[in-house]
């Protein structure tokens, strides 16, 4: 199925095991996942060669940024005014409804978000919160934090003139970039991804080529890169027993989403997506009996 806008998917070293594209092939997810000409063939026989995009460059030693521009400008030449770009450690995506975390297709969960991003004039990148963010009780009531960082499945505005750049947290400066210059970034609680770790348990990708293991001095020189470009928003602390960049995005970034005025915002209130709940296997909670029961 073809969503409104083009859907990336950036890997290296992951042939074997490519998450993203496994749920997404399985969802019937229309998207290009782009390797370098060294691995083509290894993603063509692991997943499909319809899903394949080559890059034009190998083993540049500077991250994923190359990957991400080279997707920002294919989805340009083909005429598009936004794109998708996902991380390839992803594997699955959820609807948050009423503290529950429930499997949710792909398509809709994005058709959804591109539907929410284009009522507004002034989002430049729309993103899904990790699972693991989003905590019942608390995050899962808001269904968008406004102004935030997001990360590893984002949509983005072609005509913006800003573009990855960095080796290390580019997703932290592209956010930057983008707030500072008052347009807006939505990070969703309402549908959520979940991310696989790569420090344990996923080879390939940065964790092989930059990050060398997670090694301590490694951490320091992500966390400090990011506050020699950005004094005014970043410092680096220590966090979780290591060093890590700290943004205080709500303090900085307070600007409000501006709503497109040729749109019939009563009708858009009271509309209602195709999602429905569908039992897969035995339930056997009683509580989860009378959830399926009463939200199906």
């Amino acid at each position: 199925m073809k969503n409104k806008y083009p859907v990336y998917i950036v890997s290296k070293g992951r042939w074997e095991n490519p998450l993203t594209a496994k749920f997404f092939i399985k969802d019937k997810t229309d998207f290009k996942i782009v390797v370098e000409p060294q691995e083509y063939d290894k993603y063509c026989e692991s997943i499909g060669e319809k899903y394949v995009l080559k890059l034009p460059f190998s083993n540049l030693g500077v991250g994923s940024y190359p990957a991400r521009n080279f997707c920002w400008e294919d989805s340009i030449k083909n005429g598009h005014d936004r794109h998708w770009v996902f991380d390839d450690n992803i594997s699955r995506i959820r609807r948050v409804l009423k503290g529950k975390k429930i499997p949710c297709n792909s398509n809709k969960a994005i058709s959804i978000l591109e539907e929410f991003t284009d009522r507004y004039t002034n989002i430049g990148i729309t993103g899904f919160n990790y699972s693991s963010f989003v905590v019942p009780g608390t995050s899962d009531k808001k269904p968008f934090y406004l102004n935030v960082h997001s990360y590893s499945a984002m949509l983005m505005k072609n005509d913006m003139p800003y573009r990855w750049r960095l080796k290390y947290n580019e997703d932290v400066d592209l956010c930057l970039q983008v707030l500072s210059n008052k347009l807006c970034v939505v990070s969703f609680n309402a549908f959520s991804i979940d991310k696989r770790s790569t420090v344990s348990k996923m080879k390939g990708g940065n964790q092989d080529e930059l990050y060398k293991g997670n090694a301590y001095e490694k951490k320091v020189l992500k966390a400090r890169s990011l506050e020699e470009i950005w004094p005014q928003y970043c410092k680096t602390i220590i966090r979780f027993n290591r060093p890590h960049h700290y943004v205080d995005w709500r303090s900085y970034f307070k600007h409000p989403l501006i709503r497109r005025d040729d749109i019939d915002w009563d009708k858009i209130e009271n509309k209602k997506h195709d999602l429905k709940l569908k039992q897969v296997k035995e339930i056997k909670s009683e509580s989860l009996k009378n959830f399926y029961k009463n939200n199906k």
